[in-house]
């Protein structure tokens, strides 16, 4: 098993404000395009063997910012379904639902074509993806890197360690970063997290 390689994209307002960006198709702030920048000598000092992008309009931006602009693109790494909380704040949410948590209460029911996603759905989608992953670590030399979303990005890496999609929860991920999941002993873990390059 190789290295794994995530970037989050860059931020773009609903990120900065903190609203659930599931499928709204929302760009990246100059800012967010500063941040891509500047991760992309960091992906050029790596030989990226494969690379997959969200379909969204962020991700793709990001994928070409940070040097990878021929990152195939995948469905399956889309954001997590918010369903009826597209749009809202985690404080809105807890005005009606206290104590609301997203990666262990899933989402409210949304309209007919975004009905909203459990965590063990989004779980389902990062298995399948990991699947792809794995099929092009072996196909390649190099490592794999995934362009997406924070809250996918984070059950996804759960999932990758054996746990239950819930427990992305325990992996916070900020914008404009870069993630490692590597091998220890034939085993996979966290090599690093939310990486920047210096100032």
């Amino acid at each position: 098993m190789g290295d794994l390689f995530l970037v989050r994209h860059g931020e773009t307002e609903w990120s900065r404000s903190g609203r659930h960006t599931g499928w709204t198709d929302v760009p990246l702030t100059e800012h967010g395009r500063q941040e891509a920048r500047r991760l992309a000598p960091l992906i050029r000092s790596h030989h990226i063997g494969a690379a997959f992008v969200s379909p969204l309009r962020r991700a793709r931006e990001t994928a070409e910012l940070i040097g990878v602009p021929d990152a195939r693109v995948d469905a399956d790494l889309r954001e997590w379904d918010y369903g009826g909380y597209e749009g809202v704040t985690t404080p809105e949410i807890q005005r009606t639902r206290p104590g609301w948590f997203l990666f262990t209460d899933g989402v409210a029911p949304g309209p007919p074509e975004h009905p909203g996603e459990s965590p063990e759905q989004v779980g389902e989608r990062a298995d399948r993806m990991l699947a792809k992953v794995d099929a092009a670590l072996c196909e390649t030399e190099g490592i794999v890197l995934l362009v997406a979303h924070g809250h996918f990005l984070r059950v996804l890496t759960a999932r990758r360690l054996g746990l239950p999609a819930g427990r992305g929860a325990l992996f916070q991920l900020a914008t404009g970063t870069l993630c490692r999941l590597g091998t220890e002993h034939e085993r996979p873990v966290v090599a690093g997290w939310n990486i920047r390059p210096p100032s």
